[in-house]
């Protein structure tokens, strides 16, 4: 999204949403439209809880499987969206974030955001896509015996065109 439309989103929204008042209160009248706006909101604030602990349970589920959660973790924001709209007085954005419960339109999210971001977990390549490391078979454990220290120019390890120190 360009920079430049975000200040026309920033007047028209709320803009949409004096209107939408306006129509609604004109239908049902001042109190019931009230009292949805309030309902709204507890539906928001119970939704987010339920799903937000089913997002969590997903992510470490995936963690444990040694892949990147990348899905889970952009289903996760899109859940925290919803609830701020949810939360946020006016039908509008009531109704964008009921959307964004469902799963189905996260899933489309998902699809359209998939290609333009990258998610990298702490060892993970590019694109996401991580295989579980397997131990290595070789452990070198040495004691104090197995080990010494010499003067920095005599190492057999030193490069030969090196002069020594």
């Amino acid at each position: 999204m360009p920079f430049s439309i975000v200040p026309f989103l920033l007047l028209g929204i709320p803009l949409l949403e004096i209107a939408v008042f306006v129509v609604i209160g004109g239908q049902i009248g001042v109190l019931p439209t009230l009292g949805l706006v309030l309902a709204t909101a507890v539906a928001g604030s119970i939704l987010l809880r339920i799903q937000g602990f089913g997002v969590l349970s997903r992510v470490q589920k995936t963690l444990n499987e040694g892949r990147v959660p990348g899905r889970e973790l952009v289903h996760g924001v899109m859940i925290l969206i919803a609830g701020i709209l949810l939360l946020t007085p006016g039908f509008v954005t009531d109704t964008l974030g009921f959307l964004l419960f469902i799963p189905a339109v996260r899933d489309l999210g998902w699809v359209f955001l998939r290609d333009r971001i990258v998610v990298v977990g702490a060892g993970a390549p590019p694109g996401g896509r991580q295989e579980r490391r397997q131990p290595r078979d070789k452990v070198i454990d040495l004691d104090m015996d197995d080990y010494s220290s010499s003067e920095p120019g005599k190492s057999p390890w030193r490069e030969p065109d090196r002069p020594q120190d």
